[in-house]
């Protein structure tokens, strides 16, 4: 008897986290699914992947992408009770997603209506039960369509509606799924889709608890989040060894642990000081003698940053690069390892002495206080940079800088004021001081070091949390709280991020070989 090939009948089901290369394949599964409704815009499924991608699922079903959905974590006590999908998805990109949040909030779940009664739903809702227990979250929140009901809108509330789907007297393919998948229904929100017609725009909120949530793990509700910024205005003078170098430098770390900072900021080019000694008249060539630093100046610092505790923000050097010259920024953390940034938009000034190549990578960088971002000097004076930084999740931007007049230094600082109050983040400017009498294109320096906040109540007055005195040898220390920021940005008296018309315009980043 032969025996029969089983591989023929089978038919895979596969259950997981979507992926880059399938969003052509969900846009076209919305349109199959929500005819008539706003479909998903590429931008907004690359921004969930980016921000969430664990809370973003999808059903294969004999290779075929099926069914999708789509969550957040929130915490959902700081929302309005008659909020609507856009306030609770940020205008469908979900940059408002807390990763200390409580609850997890399902903003969309479809399946091909040539695939439905197969359970695809059901499968999609246990997966996002499973994250919530995984992640320890109290509970999963979802705005639940109400899409029979305009066929009983002239002759019922929503409320009678739903009791009458709720008494399994009428039958709703949205809402009966959700109440046999055992959601509670909070209660009926207005306006909450205003093109889904069929609904009336109303939607059900309704709740599911998990019930193997623990109180006391780890992840706690803060009261608050201090980080300490050590802003440093490094005085410019003439030395006369990488040695005398390394004991300015490292004064000031040591005066920064003192104050027990978290991060330590050094201004732009500061390690121009070394020309003092290196007797190079010509600009252009001067620089790539600099550059033969690069690994005396990345050991000196990286050492201190472990020594002495601190994340440094090792302000900027120049680095040669494949026979190019870059102005770059080392973030050297306190567990000893190094990023670090270009700086992508040269001066005038930088290209016609230097020479300087521009840097082609917006970085945001982990640390033990959150997210941040480095932006070097005449980069935030570019506000896309920012913006950008910001949605990937930066809390604090760090800009050295290096300005000889104060028309430059005030460029700088109130773009960095600015880039707080637009992007609800916190930055921190520090600057040089003194002069290289003997160094040309670095003669006089002129700065006024700072740390600024966005200006709203709960922040600091005039949106300064503490500034240098200008063109003195000093620093600057200064408390910022992120969760201050954090709840800022959810129940602010302006909220900028959220607040964006994404519908009317948007930032878009070219992709450029490393």
């Amino acid at each position: 008897m032969t025996e029969t090939d089983m591989s023929k009948y089978e038919k895979k089901i596969i259950v997981r986290n979507i992926e880059i290369e399938d969003i052509d394949d969900i846009m076209d599964l919305w349109k199959r699914c929500f005819p008539g409704m706003e479909p998903w815009k590429r931008e907004q499924l690359e921004s969930h992947i980016q921000t969430f991608p664990e809370g973003q699922f999808c059903v294969e079903y004999e290779d075929k992408i099926v069914g999708t959905c789509s969550s957040l974590i929130v915490n959902f006590d700081e929302y309005e009770d008659q909020h609507t999908w856009n306030t609770i998805t940020d205008n469908g990109y979900i940059t408002n997603h807390d990763p200390d949040g409580f609850n997890l909030y399902g903003i969309e779940v479809m399946v091909d209506p040539e695939y439905r009664r197969m359970k695809f739903g059901h499968r999609l809702y246990e997966a996002r039960k499973e994250l919530a227990r995984k992640l320890n979250l109290q509970s999963i929140i979802i705005g639940g369509r109400i899409p029979n009901y305009y066929k009983y809108k002239a002759e019922m509330t929503p409320r009678e509606y739903v009791t009458e789907v709720e008494k399994h007297s009428i039958y709703d393919p949205v809402l009966s799924f959700q109440l046999l998948e055992g959601f509670k229904i909070k209660r009926i929100n207005t306006r909450y889709l205003p093109d889904d017609k069929a609904s009336a725009a109303f939607a059900t909120l309704m709740e599911w608890n998990n019930i193997d949530y623990l109180p006391k793990t780890k992840r706690v509700y803060r009261a608050s989040f201090p980080i300490r910024i050590c802003s440093i205005q490094y005085m410019m003078k003439k030395i006369d060894s990488f040695e005398d170098f390394t004991r300015q430098v490292e004064y000031y770390v040591d005066v920064a642990a003192d104050f027990g900072s978290d991060f330590a900021v050094f201004p732009e080019l500061f390690t121009t000081q070394l020309m003092s000694f290196l007797e190079e008249k010509r600009p252009d060539q001067a620089v790539r003698r600099l550059a033969t630093y690069t690994d005396s100046y990345i050991e000196l610092f990286t050492e201190l940053a472990v020594r002495y505790n601190v994340n440094i923000v090792g302000g900027s050097h120049f680095v040669e690069r494949d026979g190019d010259i870059y102005n770059v920024a080392y973030l050297f953390r306190r567990d000893g390892t190094i990023e670090n940034q270009s700086k992508i938009h040269a001066t005038p000034n930088e290209r016609k002495w230097w020479g300087i190549a521009e840097g082609n990578e917006i970085n945001v960088f982990d640390t033990d206080c959150g997210k941040i971002a480095i932006q070097i000097c005449y980069d935030v004076e570019f506000p896309e940079l920012a913006r950008i930084a910001v949605d990937k999740g930066a809390n604090i931007i760090f800009v050295p800088f290096c300005t000889e007049d104060r028309q430059g230094y005030l460029r700088v600082r109130y773009c960095a004021q600015a880039r707080a109050i637009e992007n609800q983040v916190y930055t921190c400017i520090a600057g040089t001081v003194g002069n290289l009498t003997h160094v040309e294109n670095m003669d006089i320096q002129y700065a006024q070091s700072g740390i600024f906040s966005p200006s709203d109540f709960g922040f600091a007055r005039d949106g300064i949390v503490g500034e240098c005195d200008p063109n003195v040898d000093t620093v600057v220390v200064g408390d910022v709280d992120l969760e201050k920021l954090r709840r800022s940005r959810n129940s602010g008296s302006v909220r900028q991020l959220r607040d964006r018309r994404k519908d009317l315009y948007r930032i878009e980043t070219n992709k450029f070989p490393k």
